[in-house]
């Protein structure tokens, strides 16, 4: 078993955390906030994620996981550092590297420090060329060493869903990681051995491009599906119904699952890493039309989603579902965010109903939602019973599916407006009150 350090713990970094310890191996989660640190030391998870509250309360008890502010002890007692920490957009749409860049640095001089090999894995959203180009530059300046042989590299993308994280690390679609030595190779073989899916030990700049190039077809399957919902609606057609049709063709080897007409995508990952591929292709003089057609396709549900409601001439709006999407408190590049926004701007009183941005807010007010000052006053506009929500409004619009609200807003959309985004129903369609936008 491995002694691993887990820096940044937010959304990657507390699940990988968790889920490493729980297969025995021992863990140091680490981050600049006492208040995260603390949570985990007292067995409570800093997110809201489906099982993960359990998982940490078992390995912290347990002794396999425990969390520290202090870079340096966590380095000298571990052999390798996995790095999760946070990569937004930078003002001109490029990765932003602020806090890759620091944990680097950090890690550098306490490889320098500690006197003998140590492992640092990447699982940051990055671009090509960048552990190449600028973190390993960081590290052999800080620790006065040379990569891949006074310490060792690897890139490990990440592919866990928000809502299904720790049913996605145990059961991937796929495994690929860059080393640049075999020392750090070996570990990556050894933590992945036993998962039910072929690991692709690749060069490092291939393992960057295969992460972007996945969010990247996922964000353009999501447009391309809303596209041909709309196309199909305007001619009196169910888009939800061709693309389930299309989808039925298992020869294809695509999956179904983002190919489904309804509302915006979001989130902390796709939004940044399509902008983030564009910028890497403008610095190379490589036009890239369907991938600048992405945000722009999105931004256009969002306000087909906006016409929807504004023609409902609705006062009051009740939204079912803030987050990005249901499952999660994550509001990080919430279309649905977005839209209650630019709702509140006209003029519009919104009232929200989300189970899991609503515990959020109890649990921890200050990390509530993660993007939560997107949406104004949002604590105070939150609804903790949809009965009451719907009481409570002109008109309804369902941005995210959840099963104890489904039966109310059933009974509700023949007798007030409804905007549904994302269907109740397989079988309904756009009809009087009830409109949905893609069907």
């Amino acid at each position: 078993m491995a002694r691993i350090s887990v820096f940044g713990i937010g959304y990657v970094g507390v699940v990988s955390a968790a889920c490493l310890a729980r297969d025995g191996h021992d863990v140091c989660a680490v981050d600049l906030d006492p208040g995260k640190v603390a949570a985990i030391n007292e067995g409570r998870s800093p997110i809201v994620e489906k099982g993960l509250d359990t998982l940490l309360r078992e390995v912290v008890a347990s002794g396999k996981l425990r969390a520290t502010t202090e870079a340096d002890a966590a380095v000298r007692e571990t052999d390798a550092s996995f790095v999760c920490v946070g990569t937004p957009s930078a003002a001109d749409g490029s990765v932003g590297l602020v806090y890759v860049k620091d944990v680097c640095a950090s890690i550098g001089r306490a490889i320098a420090a500690k006197g003998a090999f140590h492992s640092v894995i990447m699982r940051s959203t990055i671009v090509p060329g960048t552990m190449l180009g600028t973190c390993i530059p960081i590290l052999e300046e800080a620790s006065g060493l040379t990569a891949g042989d006074g310490f060792g590299v690897g890139y490990f993308p990440e592919f866990l869903r928000e809502s299904t994280a720790i049913e996605d690390y145990d059961d991937p679609g796929l495994i690929v990681y860059g080393a640049l030595d075999d020392r750090t190779a070996a570990l990556l073989d050894e933590l992945n051995g036993h998962l039910p899916c072929e690991a692709h030990c690749v060069d490092l700049s291939t393992a960057e491009m295969v992460k972007y190039t996945s969010n990247a077809w996922r964000a353009m399957k999501i447009s391309f599906a809303n596209e041909i919902g709309n196309v199909a609606k305007a001619n009196g057609l169910d888009g939800q119904l061709v693309m389930r049709l299309l989808c039925s063709d298992d020869k294809v080897a695509m999956s179904p699952h983002f190919l489904r007409p309804g509302f915006a995508f979001g989130g902390s990952c796709l939004p940044k890493d399509v902008r983030a591929l564009r910028a890497l292709a403008a610095a190379r003089d490589t036009e890239t039309p369907v991938l600048d057609a992405i945000l722009a396709s999105n931004d256009a549900q969002i306000r087909r989603a906006e016409d929807l409601v504004r023609k409902s001439g609705g006062r009051s709006v009740g939204f079912v579902g803030i987050s990005f999407k249901s499952g999660t408190d994550d509001l990080r590049e919430s279309p649905l965010a977005d839209l209650a926004a630019r709702l509140i701007g006209a003029g519009t009183d919104v009232r929200v109903y989300d189970p899991y941005v609503s515990e959020g807010f109890r649990e921890n007010a200050d990390a509530a939602g993660r993007g939560n000052t997107v949406v104004p006053d949002l604590d105070s506009r939150m609804a903790t019973d949809i009965d009451d929500l719907i009481e409570g409004s002109d008109m309804i619009l369902v941005g995210n599916s959840y099963e104890e609200a489904r039966g109310p807003l059933m009974d509700a959309r023949n007798r007030m407006p409804m905007v549904d985004l994302t269907r109740l129903d397989g079988t309904l369609l756009s009809d009087g009150r009830y409109v949905g936008i893609c069907w």
